[in-house]
């Protein structure tokens, strides 16, 4: 600690708008100048950090910056976080359906025949939840949430309003009088603990086993995984992205706004797609970062 080692606050913002009481992080360089400004009372900063000027905050030195205070919002929310049992009188809950403990289930939501839900997940208002649906602990649903039965969602999942779960992939079968012929999806989707999938996003069911999100993975919103698809553990993919059906994308990857990846493809461990990438074939080295349609080498994009 530089500075008031009793100093206290009571809220968090920003760097640019810190007010007394308060308490920012700095971690990223183009925001130097804020520090010296900043009026807050405490400011988290890197152990590396070295002031050029004065500065009227206390210093809180960590080893990463952003990550300590991602550590600290999470204790914040999870002090002021509860667990009881609601039933909202306004929802449908099937009697085979089981639920854990201190399961909250909101207003015009829906839980079909033979559901399991485990110990203090959260069932927001107008939520569907399909028959033979499988939910873990400490899950979150939000509103307008749309999961179709034979789904499986693991623990500590969040998925965020208006995100649909287990819909049919785009399969079609081109006959020969120039209509197509519907392709049945049989499979499911899987998602593994500690997933987050954002807002109005997509993930479809296979047309046989199953499309597979796995552990920690970070899909934002507006996003679209088709059928069969497999995307490794502690993957993040931004907004707009999508992913065509059966590929298979690796851990540690991390997927720009817009990104397309097309269909049947594989993807290394720790690769990097810059925004708008757009992916034709497989990706076979590890640690590469690409850019452009079709994909090619970052640094060969650049030049």
């Amino acid at each position: 600690v530089d500075g008031n080692p009793q100093a206290t606050v009571t809220t968090f913002a920003r760097i640019e708008s810190g007010k007394p009481g308060a308490i920012c992080f700095f971690a990223n360089p183009k925001y130097e100048h804020y520090v010296y400004e900043c009026k807050a009372d405490i400011i988290i900063v890197n152990k590396t950090f070295i002031p050029q000027k004065s500065v009227k905050a206390t210093l809180v030195r960590v080893d990463d910056a952003y990550s300590a205070v991602a550590s600290l919002l999470d204790y914040v929310t999870a002090k002021k976080r509860s667990y009881k049992r609601y039933r909202g009188l306004r929802s449908r809950i099937r009697w085979s359906a089981r639920l854990g403990k201190k399961v909250y289930v909101g207003d015009f939501a829906y839980i079909g025949k033979r559901v399991r839900i485990g110990d203090c997940t959260k069932i927001y208002e107008n939520v569907y939840v399909g028959d033979d649906v499988k939910i873990g602990k400490f899950c979150t649903i939000y509103p307008g949430a749309r999961i179709y039965p034979g789904m499986v969602i693991g623990n500590n999942v969040i998925i965020h309003s208006n995100a649909v779960i287990g819909a049919d992939g785009f399969g079609f079968a081109p006959l020969e009088d120039g209509t197509w012929k519907k392709i049945q999806h049989t499979g499911n989707v899987i998602i593994e603990d500690d997933v987050e999938i954002g807002a109005n996003t997509t993930v479809d069911k296979s047309q046989m086993g199953s499309t597979i999100v796995k552990k920690g993975t970070r899909i934002d919103k507006l996003c679209r995984i088709a059928d069969n698809v497999e995307i490794g553990p502690n993957t993040v993919m931004a907004a707009m992205s999508g992913i065509a059906g059966s590929s298979k994308v690796g851990e540690h990857c991390i997927i720009g706004g817009q990104v397309g990846i097309a269909g049947h493809l594989t993807v290394a461990d720790n690769t990097s797609f810059a925004a708008q990438t757009g992916l034709l074939s497989n990706v076979r080295k590890s640690g590469e970062a690409y850019m452009g349609t079709p994909a090619i080498p970052y640094m060969q994009y650049m030049r």
